[in-house]
């Protein structure tokens, strides 16, 4: 696209464009609509939808309604760097089944052991899989800030593999059975007991029996939100 072409666009839809520019440079992959949203200062997810298709209408965009992150830059903005997009054969589709406290561990409703309720699937860059199989692996969206010095904080959803073991400085959810509790923390055992460990300052670490503390899952990785 040309500078004098750029030039004619709204000064939302040039900050649009910027922002996707900027966040596939860094990222590999698109933005979501919330994400645009919130970088550009639109409150309404219609308001920037209206703007993305007038984008793909005068030929800047291209865009997928199949998948959650389905836009593509055509080309490059002036002045700015072109990063090739990941396909989409390397989007990944992953149940994202409920939430997942990083505080204290919040009890909850039953002694089931569930800790999630199956919500609805996510698509995310494949690379995020850390190379597992996609039917390993599940989301948790985090409640709380006490992962926060690891930079996760509420809202930002962790991507996780099952599984019933850990290594000692990994990051798991855990399941405190005799308490019905939950909780996202680094895990370390201690003998008979288990620390888990917050990344917050100003709090102090969990200690249970390690016959109280149920790994269910380990964090790969994480998709953060803005602001």
């Amino acid at each position: 696209m040309s500078q004098k072409d750029f030039n004619k666009l709204s000064e939302r839809q040039k900050a649009i464009l910027r922002f996707m520019q900027r966040y596939i440079e860094q990222n590999g992959y698109p933005p979501t609509i919330r994400n645009i949203g919130e970088a550009t200062n639109i409150p309404s997810t219609s308001v920037v939808n209206y703007n993305l298709n007038k984008l793909v209408e005068a030929g800047y965009l291209e865009r997928s309604e199949h998948i959650s992150r389905g836009l593509r830059l055509v080309g490059s903005l002036p002045g700015m760097r072109h990063k090739p997009l990941k396909t989409e054969e390397k989007v990944a589709h992953i149940p994202r089944i409920g939430h997942i406290v990083a505080s204290k561990p919040v009890q909850m409703p039953d002694d089931t052991g569930h800790y999630y309720d199956e919500d609805d699937v996510i698509d995310v860059p494949a690379a995020l899989l850390m190379g597992f199989d996609p039917d390993e692996v599940f989301a948790l969206e985090v409640k709380g800030d006490s992962m926060i010095d690891a930079m996760i904080r509420e809202g930002d959803i962790v991507i996780m593999r099952h599984q019933l073991v850990a290594q000692p400085g990994d990051m798991v959810a855990v399941w405190l059975p005799e308490r019905s509790e939950t909780t996202l923390k680094y895990y370390h055992p201690e003998g008979d007991r288990i620390r888990l460990q917050p990344a917050h300052p100003a709090m102090e670490p969990i200690y249970v029996s390690a016959a109280n503390c149920e790994i269910r899952g380990k964090v790969l990785s994480v998709i953060r939100t803005l602001g």
